[in-house]
């Protein structure tokens, strides 16, 4: 590449910010920290068996960090797709019945990832 003459610098390829597989990117980025500080966060105490609308926070708590995890691996089939986005409706019944501080904050990062996990992957499809 020829040096700019103004600044006698060479020309900088830049990719075009704000494209899908740049969001993509981010997300999964963003998704990875995410399930790396659950990984750290300790279960709260009380909430193991413990049924919260009709839900076990064990599995909910589970079942979002696997899918959260698959989605890192790679594409969702359509109907784990379809069952990431029915767990991510579940939480909002279940995070405004939860009245322990340590907990609420726990399900609410628990939520936080699925949904970006969840908007990770609805960007694999356009």
């Amino acid at each position: 590449m020829t040096p700019d003459p103004v600044t006698r610098t060479a020309p900088v390829c830049l990719r075009v910010p704000g494209t899908i597989a740049d969001m993509l990117e981010e997300k999964l980025d963003a998704l990875s920290r995410m399930t790396a500080m659950h990984m750290t966060m300790p279960f709260p105490p009380g909430f193991r068996g413990l049924d919260v609308e009709d839900q076990d926070m064990v599995m909910l708590d589970a079942d979002a960090h696997g899918y959260a995890a698959s989605v890192l691996e790679g594409p969702l089939s359509e109907r784990h797709r379809a069952d990431l986005t029915r767990l991510v409706a579940v939480f909002d019944k279940v995070l405004p019945a939860i009245d322990d501080e340590y907990a609420t904050r726990y399900f609410t990062h628990v939520h936080s990832m699925a949904l970006l996990a969840a908007e990770a992957e609805s960007l694999r499809e356009k």
